[in-house]
């Protein structure tokens, strides 16, 4: 094995455990969202002004959650399965980190679900009535997700050339 090869087998390593690692904070915040909900109100009341449109939405957010949860505990496991999806797509991204370049479709895969969460967010947001800089936050996560797959998959055909 050359040094090159070795040199990029690290970086692709490093990329998507970097990858691995934010698909699994996101997956284990998913969990409690109540009580995170919780947590950002307090802490956006002492952040922002009373009529911040980040605050009067977390504390809309927050309510509805409250009340939902209250009503209808069971709401909940539909997050529990979305936050259970992240965990399940991390596990996919240790093939290519066990073999990057016989595994490179899970990279590209990657990278076209980071794509899809524009499309998702903008309409979808759109349609049930979360506001648009809400849906800019969203689409950050597809944005800065595909950024170490694209340089990833990048670094993958540089290795297989070798």
């Amino acid at each position: 094995m050359s040094l090159n090869e070795i040199k990029l087998r690290k970086k692709i390593k490093a990329l998507i455990a970097f990858f691995i690692v934010g698909l699994v904070i996101s997956g284990i915040t998913a969990f409690p969202l109540e009580w995170e909900l919780s947590m950002l109100v307090d802490l956006s009341k002492n952040l922002f002004a009373i009529n911040n449109p980040l605050l009067v939405w977390v504390q809309k957010v927050h309510t509805g959650l409250q009340a939902t949860y209250s009503n209808y505990p069971f709401i909940a496991y539909g997050t529990d399965w979305l936050a259970f999806a992240h965990l399940v797509i991390a596990v996919a991204f240790i093939g290519p980190l066990r073999d990057p370049v016989k595994n490179v479709w899970i990279i590209q895969f990657g990278i076209i679900a980071c794509l899809m969460v524009f499309p998702l967010a903008l309409v979808a947001g759109q349609l049930r009535g979360i506001p648009f800089f809400w849906r800019m936050i969203d689409c950050a996560f597809g944005a800065i997700g595909i950024i170490p797959l694209v340089i990833c998959n990048s670094y993958i055909k540089q290795l297989a050339k070798l």
